[in-house]
């Protein structure tokens, strides 16, 4: 099993980097993971809404060049579905059942992401209804990985 979390921006916060590296650490029984850093476009103060339009294509096109044409892709989106933890981890156990081994998560820049990445996606999850950083949201993402896979196992998530 292999999961990809491909995300705009880099993690700064050295306490953010501990909690990741936990998770990674954690899920290293389960399968690989890995982290794709990209930069962001630069923009201006108060950008029109074609402008905005512009860097999340760009954004949209980096992202998609990471994203190997066997994965199955998730994108973390406001927009997307919300669901429970044990919701989730059936739903990537039903992937696995299809045939998936590689998946990937993708997390767009701070102006959220284009219909570039909606329309590659297989499936839209919204981490809830509150507003989170696109660095935070990477944490909350590998440690929901973590959580669906103890559940797909009946193991106890609390240690």
């Amino acid at each position: 099993m292999k999961f990809s979390i491909i995300g705009i921006g880099k993690i700064k916060e050295s306490w953010m980097k501990l909690g990741i590296a936990e998770y990674t650490k954690r899920l290293a029984t389960t399968g690989k993971i890995e982290f794709i850093e990209l930069s962001e476009e630069r923009i201006g103060s108060r950008p029109s809404s074609a402008e905005l339009m512009q860097i999340l294509d760009k954004e949209a096109i980096k992202l998609l060049k990471c994203i190997p044409d066997s994965a199955c892709v998730v994108l973390l989106d406001m927009k997307g579905k919300s669901l429970s933890s044990e919701e989730f981890s059936k739903w990537i156990a039903q992937r696995m059942i299809t045939g998936y081994s590689h998946f990937c998560f993708i997390i767009g820049g701070p102006y959220g992401n284009s219909d570039l990445l909606r329309k590659r996606a297989d499936c839209c999850f919204c981490l809830g209804k509150i507003t989170l950083t696109h660095q935070m949201a990477r944490l909350i993402t590998v440690e929901q990985i973590y959580r669906a896979m103890k559940i797909m196992k009946n193991e106890p998530y609390h240690l």
